[in-house]
């Protein structure tokens, strides 16, 4: 994949924890992981909308039952 530099504002204090997790030289490939990982959220949100718009709200009882199937040892599972 080619890359191209972009020049970005962000809180200080922001960049220096994530310096501090990535040292020098991850800098670029932390944000480029975070910026795939928010793509993927907004594309999952878009599908969930169209598919609420054209089926109704997700049953929040279906979802815990479908948790529950899923993580049968009952461990906690974020529900972000």
């Amino acid at each position: 994949m080619s890359a191209r530099k972009y020049s970005v504002t962000i809180p200080e204090t922001l960049a220096e924890v994530v310096q501090a997790r990535v040292g020098k030289g991850g800098f670029s490939a932390y944000v480029t992981a975070a910026l795939q990982r928010q793509i993927e959220r907004d594309n999952l949100r878009e599908l969930i909308e169209a598919a609420e718009s054209q089926h109704g709200p997700v049953d929040q009882a279906d979802v815990a039952a479908k948790r529950a199937l899923l993580n049968p040892g009952g461990d906690a599972i974020s529900a972000a």
